[in-house]
């Protein structure tokens, strides 16, 4: 799981712009459960407080899944924030997605 995990941040915490869409994506209450398609990876929400990402792909014109991982969601929030800060973003907080 850490490889994947390792992966997933690497292709999509890699711009300011995708670390902010994703992280409003997992704050967000207004969406219960959904997909939020990134570069590479889809994150999945369950529910409010777990997640699920994975690698999609269309062969035969089939959706097939490699490579997940599941978090909690303040695992993940935890994880993904790490991960930018030492890249250097602007670290997002729950009441920035209110503004």
């Amino acid at each position: 799981m850490q490889e994947i995990l390792q992966s997933f941040l690497e292709i999509e915490i890699s711009d300011q712009e995708y670390y902010d869409g994703i992280i409003r994506f997992i704050y967000s209450g207004n969406i219960r459960c959904g997909e939020y398609e990134c570069n590479q990876f889809i994150v999945k929400k369950m529910d409010l407080l777990n997640f699920i990402a994975f690698e999609e792909y269309a062969i035969n014109k089939k959706r097939e899944i490699h490579n997940s991982f599941s978090l909690s969601k303040n695992e993940l929030i935890k994880t993904i924030n790490e991960y930018a800060k030492k890249q250097g973003f602007l670290i997002r907080d729950f009441y920035w997605t209110r503004g």
